[in-house]
């Protein structure tokens, strides 16, 4: 958040709150694997409030059936999301508190502060699929919503104004780049992987494996109303297009492989299928990554990361094998709660992306334990580039609709299942989940 009439920004993933009147910054970006307002949600979820809107939608949506009182009924707050460390930061910091009374506090998205600063701070904006993954957004009702931010005491004159996703959202200072340069588009993250993978259809879906995985599915004009802890995003906005995603995220990938790295597990992420299939199972070994909690459909933010059934005959390979089966099993968890909930037909292939993706043991073992062709792209470094271009690139001109996006993205390899391995797999899956139950609800108890 941000004042002296420059906005702060906050977002899903990062988040900032700025002066207006200045521009400078109230606190520095948090990221969206971020905890700190992990007791802020457990109490907001556990509040006579948030059980009485729950309530009072279910009541609702029994005589009305409507989505978006099945999806109030269920409403929770999550620690992804920027509402609850939105709040944390108004209680914690006394000149953000301050200033937001005045109505001297701007709040957006990190897409919100980059076009900010280039449009030479005139232009506070940001696009449907940036505004959908923040929690403070209505996605039945396509608006901010009034009901959330209400409910937290969000004041809304510091949300910013939404625009479609491929669209003019204003030009650059020319002091910047020696030219005006027109802006055509913004989308968030997984989005714009989305978009670059081609999932245009209904049923598309697409996994992003980096630093976390994020598994998204094309739900066409339906807004997906989730039990489960997933979220209905909108993908984009072209125009009259209205396109909605559900997303599922696990947040521990490819931080959790870099941590077995650094205690000596492997030399080199690129050895790890190697090692993983030099030896013929885990030894039983059950790893559970919960460095930031365990997300949908499991939710518990005070679980805690765990590694069960170490033995004298337990080498690192098997350490290995086992650190990447536990990532295809939350993969699969994952995917058959996206699988049911969504209730649309999904595609014959899951699109893959990300660096983690790199490896073919891990896509071999999400393909046999889904039934699912995984189609691994050949840009799958820079697949969320990509799909930033395209709409880009759709508005200004350069493309005339997407059926010409198609050719663009590439396949570089393709991962099909195998059905005998999941037999092989049913017994250390069911261990893997026992694992799970142990470790959940570990700090429940930290101050």
């Amino acid at each position: 958040m941000y004042g002296d009439n420059k906005p702060e920004i906050y977002i899903p993933h990062l988040g900032q709150v700025r002066l207006r009147e200045t521009g400078k910054p109230f606190h520095n970006f948090i990221t969206w694997q971020d905890l700190r307002a992990s007791d802020h949600v457990k109490s907001w979820n556990n509040s006579y409030k948030l059980r009485a809107l729950n309530k009072g939608s279910s009541f609702l949506h029994l005589f009305t059936r409507q989505p978006r009182f099945l999806a109030a009924s269920v409403l929770k707050f999550l620690s992804n999301q920027v509402g609850l460390r939105l709040i944390w930061a108004l209680e914690n910091i006394e000149e953000l508190k301050k200033r937001a009374s005045e109505d001297q506090v701007m709040f957006g998205c990190i897409d919100t502060w980059l076009l900010w600063k280039l449009t030479g701070e005139k232009v506070h904006a940001t696009d449907y699929s940036n505004a959908s993954g923040t929690g403070l957004f209505d996605p039945f009702q396509v608006e901010w919503s009034s009901i959330v931010c209400n409910l937290l005491n969000i004041p809304m004159n510091i949300l910013p104004e939404i625009k479609d996703t491929s669209c003019l959202f204003g030009k650059t200072d020319p002091s910047l780049f020696g030219a005006a340069i027109p802006i055509t588009a913004m989308i968030s993250d997984q989005m714009s992987a989305m978009f670059g993978e081609c999932c245009y259809d209904v049923g598309d879906m697409k996994c992003t494996m980096g630093t976390g995985t994020f598994v998204d599915v094309n739900t066409g004009s339906y807004a997906h109303a989730s039990v489960a802890g997933l979220y209905p995003q909108i993908g984009w906005k072209i125009k009259d297009e209205l396109v909605y995603v559900a997303e599922g995220a696990i947040t521990d990938t490819g931080i959790v492989i870099d941590w077995a790295k650094s205690i000596g597990l492997f030399e080199d992420v690129s050895d790890t299928a190697r090692i993983a299939e030099s030896v013929p199972d885990s030894d039983r070994v059950c790893i559970v990554a919960a460095f930031s909690g365990l997300q949908a459909p499991i939710n518990d933010d005070k679980a805690a990361s765990s590694i069960i059934g170490v033995k004298p005959t337990t080498t690192k390979a098997h350490l290995v094998r086992a650190l990447l089966e536990s990532i295809a099993f939350r993969f699969k968890i994952l995917y058959e709660a996206i699988l049911k909930e969504s209730k649309v037909e999904l595609s014959y292939m899951i699109r893959a992306d990300g660096g983690v993706c790199n490896n073919n043991f891990l896509m071999q073992l999400i393909s046999d334990l889904t039934g699912q062709v995984i189609d691994r792209a050949k840009q799958r470094a820079d697949i969320t580039s990509l799909g930033a271009a395209f709409l880009a690139g759709l508005h200004a001109g350069v493309w005339k609709n997407k059926e010409e996006l198609r050719s663009i993205r590439k396949s570089e390899n393709l991962f099909k299942p195998d059905s005998k391995r999941w037999q092989e797999y049913k017994d250390v899956f069911t261990d893997w989940e026992r694992a799970v139950t142990r470790s959940k609800e570990w700090y429940a108890q930290d101050g």
